[in-house]
Order: structure tokens, then C-alpha cells, then sequence
């Protein structure tokens, strides 16, 4: 498993396709990443499965 992927995902604000970089190494984790094209500030979640695979989930600030 590479430690660092990339990930598309929408944008919860404008919905916009973008890409985001993933650093596997630190295992689950959250944080606050804006928008590469609105700019606007999402939660970023990241979640590892039981087989060592990642999930990524982005929301507003207000869910």
C-alpha cells in the first residue's frame, strides 16, 4: 500500500469534482481542508477498513 494516493471527491458546497491528497501513513484521521474552487472549508474524514483499505468522507462545515 502506497501511503500517499489522491482521491476525487465532490465538493459538498459547489459540487465540484476535485482532488484530494490522501497520507494513508496516520491511519484515521479528520481535518479541515478548503476547496480547490470555491475555497470554502470542508471536513475532510478519513476512515480505514478492517482490510486496510480507505474510505474518505467530506462534508460542510454545518452537517
Amino acid at each position: 500500500m502506497q501511503p500517499i494516493n489522491t482521491v476525487e471527491v465532490n465538493c459538498p458546497y459547489c459540487g465540484e469534482m476535485i482532488e484530494l491528497v490522501v497520507d494513508q501513513s496516520v491511519g484515521s484521521q479528520e481535518y479541515t481542508e478548503d476547496c480547490s474552487v470555491c475555497c470554502r472549508p470542508m471536513l475532510v474524514a478519513v476512515r480505514r477498513d478492517r482490510q486496510g483499505g480507505f474510505f474518505v468522507d467530506v462534508r460542510s462545515e454545518g452537517e
